[in-house]
Formats: C-alpha cells, sequence, structure tokens
C-alpha cells in the first residue's frame, strides 16, 4: 500500500517508515522539518510542508492516492506544553482536524495514531490498562487525548477506522545503525545519559529526588523504538483485515527508574555517567507502567529488543557513531 507518513522526518517516525518498507509498503513522509531531519527519510518519497497547510494536504492525498495514514506529526515536550500550551493545541489538534477532513474528503479510512501514555496522567495503579481513567496533568497529554477522541468521533460519523497507540517511554536507536534519537534540545533520558557517558555533555540531570518511588526518582516503562515500528506496522495490518477502531498501550510493563537507567548506562558504557540532581519537572508523573496485554493479544505483538541492556547499548553504538562521524 502506499501510506501516508506525518512526522515521518522524526524519531520514532522514520523507524517506522523502514518498516513499512520492508513490510512491502511504500511510505510517503510529509514533515515540516521543524524537529525531523531530512537525511531520515530514506524509505519513500518526501514532501515539506504543515501538517496545517490544507491545501498542500489536499494535493498530496490526490496526487499520491494514500490508501492509509500513519500519524506521527506533533509538538511533544512536556515542559515546553507547560508554558506554550497554544503551541501544542494549535499543532497538535488542529493539524490533525485539517488531516481528519482530508482523509473524508478522499475516503481513507485507516489511520494509526502515535499518542501516549501522557494521557493518563498520574495514574491511580500501574500496570496501566487503556481503561485507565484519562486525566491529562500537562497540555501535552491533553493534547494526545484530544485527537484521539478526534478520530473517535470521526470514525463514529464517518467511518474513518483508528488504531491509537499509547507509547510509553521510546529509546534506542535502530539496530542496523541507520536511524538514531537525536532532539534539539535533548530532552530524552536515555540519549542524554549516553551522552554524557561519552563526554558529549557535562552531565545528566535528574529530574527530581522526592517521588514515591524505591529510590525517589521517576519510573518509566522503556520500550525499544524498533518495537514501536513493528507495533505501527501490525496495526496497520489489523485495519486494514477489517479491525474496528481501538487503543492500545505499547510497554514493556516493566519500570526502571531514572537512577537505574543512569546506573545501567555507567555498567554498559565504560565508565560512570555524571548526573546531578535537580527538582522535579512540572507536569511528570511518578510511574508510568503499561499493561500491553491488549496490544499482544490483537496484534500478536511482543517487545523483542526493550530490554534495558539493548536499548542502552544500541543508543550508545549510534550516539558513538556520530560522534565520530562530527569529528570527522
Amino acid at each position: 500500500m502506499r501510506v501516508l507518513v506525518t512526522g515521518g522526518a522524526g524519531y520514532i517516525g522514520s523507524q517506522t517508515a523502514k518498516a513499512l518498507a520492508q513490510a512491502g509498503h511504500e511510505p510517503v513522509v510529509l514533515d515540516d522539518l521543524s524537529t525531523g531531519r531530512r537525511a531520515a527519510v530514506k524509505w519513500g518519497p518526501f514532501i515539506e510542508g504543515n501538517l496545517g497547510d490544507k491545501d498542500l494536504l489536499e494535493k498530496i492525498f490526490k496526487d499520491y492516492g494514500f490508501e492509509a495514514v500513519l500519524h506521527f506529526a506533533a509538538c511533544l515536550l512536556v515542559g515546553e506544553s507547560m508554558t506554550n500550551p497554544h503551541k501544542y493545541f494549535w499543532n497538535n489538534v488542529v493539524g490533525t482536524l485539517v488531516l481528519l477532513d482530508t482523509m473524508k474528503a478522499f475516503e481513507v479510512k485507516p489511520i494509526v495514531f502515535s499518542s501516549s501514555a501522557a494521557t493518563y496522567g498520574n495514574p491511580e495503579k500501574a500496570p496501566i490498562p487503556e481503561d485507565h481513567p484519562k486525566r491529562p496533568v500537562n497540555p501535552y497529554g491533553e493534547s494526545k487525548l484530544a485527537m484521539e477522541r478526534a478520530i473517535h468521533w470521526y470514525g463514529v460519523a464517518y467511518g474513518l477506522r483508528g488504531v491509537a497507540l499509547r507509547y510509553f517511554n521510546a529509546a534506542g536507536a535502530d539496530l542496523e545503525g541507520d536511524l538514531g534519537e537525536e532532539h534539539d534540545p535533548e530532552s530524552h533520558l536515555v540519549p542524554l545519559v549516553v551522552q554524557a557517558a561519552l563526554g558529549q555533555r557535562p552531565s545528566v540531570e535528574i529530574y527530581g529526588t522526592d517521588y514515591p518511588t524505591p529510590d525517589g526518582t521517576a519510573i518509566r516503562d522503556f520500550i525499544h523504538v524498533v518495537d514501536l515500528a513493528d507495533a505501527h506496522v501490525r496495526a496497520l495490518d489489523y485495519l486494514v483485515a477489517g479491525g474496528g477502531s481501538t487503543e492500545l498501550n505499547l510497554g514493556t510493563g516493566q519500570g526502571h527508574s531514572v537512577r537505574e537507567v543512569v546506573s545501567s548506562a555507567g555498567k554498559l558504557c565504560n565508565g560512570r555517567v555524571p548526573a546531578k540532581d535537580g527538582p522535579r519537572r512540572a507536569g511528570d508523573p511518578a510511574v508510568l507502567v503499561a499493561d500491553p496485554g491488549k496490544a499482544q493479544q490483537l496484534l500478536g505483538w511482543h517487545p523483542q529488543y526493550s530490554d534495558l541492556d539493548t536499548i542502552i547499548q544500541s543508543a550508545w553504538k549510534w550516539h558513538s557513531s556520530k560522534g565520530k562521524s562530527r569529528r570527522a
């Protein structure tokens, strides 16, 4: 199939475009390159443009005849969303509405949507099932929940069928070295830890040491980006086979604290990782761990590369090679 991949120059979108191509599909990437990288688009056509550009969307839907959409395009920094909610609702929610209206106009029904565990807010229990109450504690999570609800109601009214994939903490790098995690500014734990281990930054800051957890630092469920990409292809296959709209957690069911990640990286990356304690970030829950049983049952999806050692080692390998290429 020919599939539109919005945000396909980003970290997860580009990895999924690769997985789509390996599965025999043609990914067509739309990205405004505000955070994505042109060099990460390697497996199909690339269109530079903004999701909110209605005329552009209508043109590319007409030109390419898409059969499905994988929707990654969104702003994603929790801290930034707390200080600039306008950006998150305007870019994430309004852009999604333009996309859904275009899908409706061209009668494209299947959409796989990149959602987030941030939709749950402060969880009442862990692991978190999909029917857990959704009470986001930051505008980023609120915008993702609004996008989910829009897709649901467009399905009820217009027949769209969507799978919302609620990621927990995406991490790691492509196992073949093609792609890795690189944001500017970087805010994700694993690349920050690896960069500190490599001497590419002076230290990594641990945001919050007084959480109600065994070591006082936040606990997260880390899922390898290759496993995430596999889940997207499986979700697309599920929809094409006639599957109905649903929401699925993507995680391992096991959590690791920030200190545990820092310690593991030190053991795997040839030495101690310099770290310093800092205050909590606004909008960060203490514990986010998935119950992934529904995705396993519905999609036959089981993470293959999401143990902490593989995540850190793949990130170390990719960032090490990037550092060498920069020096060369």
